[in-house]
């Protein structure tokens, strides 16, 4: 199961990355100046023009002071349904230069077909980013459907994620410090996620009186335990993908998202070390 949510998650990414970003965003509105401004609102926006407080529990592992410094300034020049049509232009841009070819492919088309009907099929129930990115209209050309899926798919992901992590008693920072503990996140993560350093040492003392981290801030046996469980948890709510595809549709999904990933990440569409802490695909 976790390959095809890395797959998504190399469709999805570029829009953060692109060079076309940068412009696109400018014309939309001057609000949306820098990357994190730019990737909290164009992420947001799903949700309409919600306050700071509303967007930092959906995205949880982020400081409120990262969220606070893009909303809701970004709604006051941009609001959120230009935000919206912004990303989907940089989306089309962006997959159009870096997939070539491939954006008529029939994989691509089999894909789009494929997430379409995920993201139809699931249940919204508790899954808050999911439900506002599904409910966004669906672009007719097939590399913007499949685009749009893989967004709305990497957030159904995310927000069982997040349940699994409250279900686990693991804070947004705690969450941060953790997979930098791992080796999944990089250590520039604090900054990037705009937790301070008293909070994170705060973070991590707490990781410790629970035998989760080591003295030294490495993983303890109990804390690899418990975060088997999250990731076991995660999948397990992951599931109804399965249930919706079933296991052909899965693997067909898979199979026609490899050659385009894998497209995306030769041409550079997502970079790593990357400020999403997204780890590169493995070997085909």
């Amino acid at each position: 199961m976790e390959d095809i949510w890395h797959l998504l998650e190399c469709v999805h990414a570029p829009v953060y990355f692109a060079p076309e970003t940068g412009p696109a965003y400018a014309a939309a509105g001057a609000g949306l100046k820098g990357f994190w401004t730019g990737y909290v609102a164009s992420r947001a926006a799903a949700l309409g023009a919600a306050a700071p407080e509303v967007v930092t529990a959906a995205f949880y592992n982020f400081a409120p002071v990262r969220i606070a410094r893009a909303l809701p300034g970004a709604w006051h020049h941009c609001p959120p349904a230009t935000v919206l049509a912004a990303r989907l232009d940089v989306a089309d841009r962006c997959l159009r230069r870096l997939l070539g070819e491939l954006v008529d492919s029939p994989e691509m088309a089999e894909d789009a077909e494929l997430g379409q009907r995920a993201v139809r099929e699931l249940p919204t129930s508790g899954r808050a980013l999911f439900a506002a990115h599904a409910a966004v209209p669906m672009p007719e050309e097939p590399h913007l459907a499949l685009w749009w899926a893989a967004t709305a798919l990497r957030e159904f992901r995310g927000d069982g994620h997040v349940a699994a992590l409250l279900t686990a008693g693991i804070d947004g920072c705690e969450a941060n410090v953790i997979s930098v503990a791992w080796g999944l996140a990089p250590p520039e993560q604090r900054l990037n996620r705009g937790w301070s350093e008293a909070e994170w040492q705060a973070a991590r003392q707490r990781l410790r009186a629970r035998g989760i981290l080591a003295a030294d801030g490495t993983p303890t046996a109990r804390g690899r335990r418990e975060r088997a469980a999250i990731e076991a948890a995660t999948d397990r709510l992951a599931g109804p993908l399965v249930n919706v595809l079933g296991p052909h549709g899965r693997d067909r999904l898979t199979a026609c998202l490899d050659p385009l990933a894998r497209r995306i990440v030769e041409e550079g569409g997502v970079p790593f070390p990357n400020a999403m802490g997204l780890p590169p695909l493995r070997p085909g």
